[in-house]
């Protein structure tokens, strides 16, 4: 069983670059259904969930073949099947978005209900609203969501919640209904900006993306293009975070540093120095850092994806922090992880309490979910002593090469086999 073994108490010092986004690459590699043409996908990041949505579009009938680094090359024109494979599906939680393209395209859809990391409640009965607003008959049966439509209609949809996955699908689905479909109470994330960016780039007409309300206007074909995914939010705060626990000194490469002002501002009001740049952040610290109160919320809130990386930074910072997670309740299951380390947090719901220590103690932990294993691999950094991470698949699924990056900060890290 390959396990990450890391000696702590290194400072990283250098530069990273960062890759593409996870949570943007994967709708704009569903979307690619939609044109029936081949389309070139830059700053595409070499992680086992872009592999995973490849291997189900090739089930598909589609072409999905890396030509180079970081570039991806999809011919979806000669689909054959309208069903991904259940044991691709059941793997990632982006396979919906199959939905929302096979529905457009063909009036039909037969997707496995979705995977992905167990961190709570994760329906998805905003997607079905949505496409049910369009016009389709949606129900499920034995674990199959199966929608079918004669026409698709444009109309309004308000979203009782925020959902990022239900816009992007519902967007996805949109695009070729007649007339103009509005979303109202839509995801405002970064990737539902570039997943729109990527279908108008194809021929679509969306307008509004980024904002609270966004408007689809049908068209009736769309065709190929190339397009560059943006850079990865929660990659750069990743890293960001782990300068500072690190007592290190790094510029992170390749970034939107708008992006990522909510990681900054609660990193500043720990007393970490951020210094902004055009495509790159560089954070360094100088002095003795103090505990913070934060809560993750929908963007352009603190993001929900690193509250345990930075609840591992504040589990190694004097005084007392408070973590609300207000969007997943069973976010805090890595806690058990850190407190085998030594680490004093007390949860008490949506809630924890995290009373800083000196230091935590190198053992054996697991990680519980992707963005765990960020938090994992933090206080493998700064903990005394060895520290053996199992079950990293889960890293795998969303960081690309962070072995490899981290080495090249000046960490002691590897993958063994046990």
């Amino acid at each position: 069983m390959e396990k990450l073994a890391l000696e702590g108490g290194k400072k990283l010092q250098g530069s990273v670059k960062v890759s593409g986004f996870k949570n943007a690459v994967l709708p704009i590699m569903a979307a690619t259904v939609l044109c029936g043409d081949r389309c070139v996908i830059e700053n595409v990041p070499m992680i086992k969930d872009v592999k995973i949505l490849a291997e189900i579009l090739k089930a598909l009938g589609a072409t999905a073949e890396f030509t180079a680094d970081g570039i991806l090359e999809i011919d979806t024109k000669n689909l054959t099947n309208r069903e991904a494979p259940h044991e691709f599906a059941k793997k990632l939680r982006a396979s919906y978005y199959l939905l929302g393209v096979t529905i457009g395209r063909f009036g039909e859809a037969n997707v496995s209900y979705p995977g992905g990391c167990n961190i709570g409640t994760r329906p998805i009965d905003q997607h079905i609203k949505g496409f049910e607003a369009l016009g389709c008959d949606v129900s499920i049966e034995h674990g199959v969501i199966k929608c079918r439509t004669e026409k698709l209609e444009g109309t309004k949809i308000y979203l009782d919640v925020e959902s990022i996955g239900a816009t992007i699908n519902i967007m996805l689905g949109a695009v070729f209904a007649d007339g103009q479909t509005i979303i109202e109470n839509s995801a405002k994330e970064p990737h539902v900006v570039d997943t729109a960016n990527f279908l108008n780039a194809m021929g679509a007409d969306i307008k509004g993306a980024g904002t609270d309300v966004i408007r689809i206007n049908g068209v009736e074909k769309l065709h190929g293009c190339t397009y560059s995914v943006i850079p990865d939010q929660i990659e750069a705060g990743t890293y960001m975070i782990a300068a500072a626990a690190t007592g290190g000194d790094v510029l992170i490469q390749d970034v939107i540093p708008k992006h990522l002002e909510s990681v900054t501002a609660k990193l500043r009001e720990m007393g970490v120095v951020v210094e902004e740049f055009d495509d790159a952040v560089r954070v360094k610290v100088e002095t003795d850092l103090k505990g913070i109160n934060v809560k993750t919320l929908p963007y352009p809130g603190f993001p929900t994806d690193l509250q345990q990386p930075l609840s591992t930074l504040l589990a190694v910072t004097k005084g007392t922090s408070i973590v609300t997670e207000s969007i997943f309740e069973s976010r805090f299951k890595y806690v058990d992880e850190l407190k085998k380390m030594g680490a004093m947090i007390k949860v008490d719901g949506k809630t924890s309490v995290i009373s800083g220590v000196d230091a935590l103690d190198g053992t054996t932990i697991s990680v519980t979910d992707l963005r765990a294993g960020a938090a994992c691999i933090v206080a493998g950094l700064v903990a005394k002593g060895t520290t053996k991470i199992e079950d990293i698949y889960h890293i795998e699924r969303g960081y690309d090469r962070i072995v490899e990056k981290l080495r090249g900060l000046g960490a002691s890290i590897e993958c063994i086999d046990e």
